[in-house]
């Protein structure tokens, strides 16, 4: 299992922290932000830090039938998470603003489903997942994800998260910006701004 300093160094490496004045997926304004689009362009880091995630879920959660990742943060680290643990993994996707299962992915009846994505900070993806979980009348295990930068502020999640990492990185809501973050141009990088 990898410590957290080398799981930082791996983030730091692939140039997947990032510096600046971000808005996040969750309308919140932040100094640094996560991309791990880079980490996932470094295969053999991420495999590293997916290893380790994949081990401390076996050791969490013994018994589930599937993984449920959110699009498209979501899907790499799934599929790698499944492949490892040889769990059936499903993603869903935005359709007009909203979660939904396309592609022929169900859920099936009474299945225990562990969502996994790349970072949760709010956790708002995540309990969108959770609405498609019990819509298909099956059963929430627990969450994971490779980076968990949430705050009691911010989270929504009342179940614990396992996480490879956990940040601490401020979040601002607009009306609290600091001075010096104002200074900086805003950079959007999440996909849920995407139409």
């Amino acid at each position: 299992m990898l410590s957290h300093k080398k799981s930082l160094d791996i983030l730091i490496k692939t140039k997947a922290l990032l510096e600046g004045h971000f808005v996040l997926s969750s309308g919140l304004h932040s100094p640094k932000y996560i991309q791990c689009a880079k980490l996932l362009s470094h295969p053999s880091k991420a495999e590293q830090l997916c290893k380790s995630l994949a081990f401390k879920i076996k050791k969490k959660f013994k018994n589930f039938d599937m993984i449920l990742a959110p699009a498209m943060g979501g899907i790499i680290i799934g599929y790698e998470i499944g492949r490892l643990l040889k769990k059936e993994t499903i993603f869903c996707e935005r359709v007009k603003g909203k979660f939904s299962l396309r592609r022929g992915f169900k859920i099936k009846k009474g299945s225990k489903v562990l969502i996994i994505e790349d970072v949760i900070t709010t956790g708002k993806s995540s309990l969108e997942c959770v609405k498609l979980i019990k819509k298909s009348k099956a059963s929430l295990v627990g969450f994971a994800s490779i980076i968990d930068r949430s705050s009691k502020k911010s989270l929504k999640i009342k179940k614990k998260i396992i996480s490879q990492l956990k940040i601490d990185v401020p979040t601002f809501k607009k009306n609290k910006i600091p001075e010096g973050l104002k200074l900086i141009p805003i950079t959007k990088p999440g996909s849920r701004f995407i139409k």
